[in-house]
């Protein structure tokens, strides 16, 4: 049985072991984990002043989950439905209010808030292991218990400890209860739990059983998650369901509902240029309007609607008044191509902002007339590449990584109330932002604070579900600002074109654009190494450490894997003598899932695996290096969205046609600042995608319950 986590279509090479497979409905939301998926083991005794970052991050993050909670406890009723139902829809809103009447199981319990406080001077970063994302990882026995359980049942022995993290306290007797409780372990397939059940129940088991049908429904929607929705319409639900083997796949998602492990929803549809559903009782109550029916897990809803909530609270209020319209106006029309931007920022509490990569000195504009105004304002970006690199653009200190702002380790800190301590906040890359994340930023906003979201919509979306920027600027419900500078030269010709559906011929008197066609992905992992330890130094100048490779997937005979494996065997041979990684190794390393930051192998100790991340001591537990650190000379698309690069080598063979879409192309030749390879085995797969190929849609909520809650006029 292997249960290596399963790989996205972005992130994986078609027609290999860890392929997606072409299904149908829900089945088309498999996916693979962004990156490794993290978790460690619990520190060495270090006290709470020298708490790690993904510790610090995890402690705000359960913070600001209580927070929400509170938030939703005092909603007076269930979910409002607009609408009349009837028939299944009413039968399945039944079920919904019996949960939310009491019997569904009591949420998850967040640790108690510590006092905020701000951020003392920050000492020199002393090395230091990383820290759990759980108190405690599973008792002894407990593992020993769910071992034996798992060998009765012929499954991996190997997955003991992920099985006792997942069911907790007993995990033994709820897996030899329920065996299709195996499916809550990352990779674990409903055709190995099946097997597994099988094995334990003998002829009790069979595919009508209640508990393989609750399972495999939450399977199904913790799947549609990672390919980044956060609900599933109910047809999309059953038809999965069914094709799963699930003989009345109804009485399922029913059966999940009453047991709480999933929530649904009904949403009211809307015919083009209606208004908007009132929460008031202008529309009538006898007013009858279309609706869909969705499905999804609780942590997933809550956030959606945290986050509507939050983006609602700053929409309706006015932001806080620093600095007259006189001065507001002043800074503007010195600002240039910002002017819109800051006029925008000076009167709404909420603006999108869109353009490449010359676009972003508008965003820096902003911050530069804010600072002048006596504003407290921060940047955040995603990524330590991304702030390092919009920092160049400012003056002083006052960007942040969204990690490190969330956990208190960068940004202004927060105030009494524990929000954060400033008036605007510029979040960048905001395609990249998921609804959880989403949700604990705008939740953390004090009232009267500016929130400007800047991006480039033609990027990949949020590795995490949800699609938040695209849901708001579909939405309209907030000053958009659309930037007019172009990216310069070959290669901003090159993509801005790709981002309008066209593969165009650039001219590149520089070497900015070269094409290497190759007839097979044996010959193409040969010409990426040749390229990026040869050609490329020799010819355009720019060393192999500050050249990234980026191909569609991580399996496959030219996925990260084996080109990793050709690119150390040539720039950084060696016996990887601590789980495969010699010093000097470029790494990609996991420090939450989703989360990718570039790096480099320092050495390795009894401590665990010594890294250098954006210029930051990391130490990463022996216990923990497969889980969290790949080799990063070559990286997927989405690890590498928010950072670029002096020069890339994207890698396209013949298997990868079928993984290709506009996003990814756009995604993956915008990294490179000043050479572009494009190692090319896909004939006319690359154009068709660029002109055909959209983004995959995602089923999400936000718009729906932002409209309700902004006015009529919005």
């Amino acid at each position: 049985m292997s249960t290596e986590p399963p790989e996205t279509t972005e992130n994986t090479e078609p027609g290999t072991p860890g392929a997606a497979p072409e299904e149908t409905g829900a089945e088309d939301a498999v996916a693979e984990d962004a990156g490794a998926q993290a978790t460690a083991a619990d520190g060495d005794g270090d006290t709470a002043a020298r708490l790690s970052e993904a510790e610090a991050e995890l402690a705000a993050q359960r913070v600001e989950r209580e927070r929400i909670e509170r938030r939703k406890a005092e909603r007076q009723g269930p979910v409002e439905s607009g609408t009349k139902l009837s028939g299944k829809a009413a039968d399945l809103l039944a079920a919904v209010r019996a949960v939310e009447s009491g019997a569904k199981p009591v949420a998850a319990v967040f640790s108690e808030p510590e006092p905020p406080r701000r951020p003392a001077p920050e000492p020199v970063r002393q090395p230091r292991p990383v820290a759990s994302e759980a108190p405690a990882g599973p008792a002894p026995e407990t593992v020993e218990s769910v071992r034996r359980v798992l060998a009765d049942g012929g499954a991996p022995e190997s997955l003991a400890p992920q099985v006792a993290a997942a069911l907790g306290d007993g995990a033994a007797d709820q897996l030899r209860a329920d065996p299709w409780q195996l499916l809550r372990v990352a990779g674990v397939r409903t055709e190995q739990a099946d097997g597994f059940a099988r094995a334990l129940l003998g002829a009790e088991c069979g595919p009508d059983d209640e508990r393989r049908g609750r399972a495999v429904t939450v399977w199904l929607l913790e799947q549609a998650a990672v390919a980044g929705h956060t609900a599933l319409e109910m047809p999309t639900l059953t038809a999965a369901l069914t094709q799963r083997g699930v003989p009345d796949a109804e009485a399922a998602v029913q059966n999940t509902l009453a047991e709480g492990e999933a929530l649904a929803f009904q949403d009211a549809l809307d015919e083009p240029g209606a208004p908007a559903p009132r929460r008031d009782d202008e529309a009538g109550e006898d007013e009858e309007r279309p609706v869909r029916v969705l499905v999804g897990l609780e942590r997933y809803a809550l956030a959606e609607e945290s986050l509507a909530d939050g983006l609602a609270r700053l929409i309706n209020s006015a932001p806080k008044q620093d600095g007259s319209a006189e001065e507001w106006e002043r800074a503007a029309t010195s600002a240039g191509s910002a002017a819109d931007l800051i006029r925008a920022a000076a009167s709404h509490g909420l603006v999108l902002h869109t353009g490449g990569q010359a676009a972003l000195t508008e965003p820096a504009a902003l911050l530069h007339a804010a600072h002048a105004l006596g504003l407290r304002a921060w940047a955040a970006t995603h990524s330590p590449v991304g702030r390092d690199r919009f920092s160049t653009l400012l003056d002083g200190p006052g960007v942040a990584t969204v990690a490190g702002l969330l956990a208190g380790a960068e940004g202004p800190g927060r105030d009494t109330d524990g929000a954060f301590d400033l008036d605007l906040l510029v979040l960048l890359d905001a395609p990249q932002l998921d609804v959880e994340t989403a949700a604990l930023l705008t939740e953390s906003l004090p009232d009267g604070a500016r929130l400007v979201l800047a991006g480039d919509p033609a990027v990949l979306w949020s590795a995490g579900p949800g699609r938040v920027f695209a849901d708001l600027l579909a939405a309209r419900a907030c000053p958009q600002i659309a930037s007019r500078l172009p990216d310069p030269g070959p290669l901003g010709e090159l993509v801005s074109g790709i981002g309008v559906g066209e593969l165009n011929q650039v001219e590149a008197p520089g070497k900015e654009v070269v094409i290497v066609p190759v007839r097979d992905a044996g010959e193409a992992v040969h010409r990426t190494v040749q390229l990026v330890a040869d050609s490329v130094p020799r010819a355009i100048g720019i060393p192999a450490e500050e050249t990234q490779v980026i191909t569609p997937g991580h399996g496959g005979a030219a996925g990260t894997r084996a080109l990793n494996a050709a690119l150390k065997e040539r720039l950084n041979p060696g016996p990887g003598r601590f789980g495969g990684f010699d010093p000097g190794d470029r790494v990609a390393y996991s420090p939450a899932p989703g989360r990718t930051v570039p790096g480099q192998v320092v050495k390795a100790d009894a401590e665990g695996l010594h890294l250098s991340c954006a210029g930051e001591a990391v130490v990463v537990p022996k216990e923990r290096v497969e889980q969290s650190v790949r080799h990063g000379w070559a990286l997927t698309a989405h690890q590498a969205a928010g950072a670029r690069w002096p020069a890339v080598v994207v890698v396209l063979p013949g298997d990868a046609a079928q993984s290709l879409s506009r996003p990814w192309v756009y995604t993956a030749f915008g990294r490179a600042d000043r050479h572009l390879s494009v190692v090319h085995g896909v004939e006319q797969a690359l154009p068709r995608a660029v002109a055909e190929i959209p983004a995959k849609p995602r089923t999400t909520r936000l718009a729906a319950l932002l409209g309700p809650l902004l006015p009529s006029t919005a």
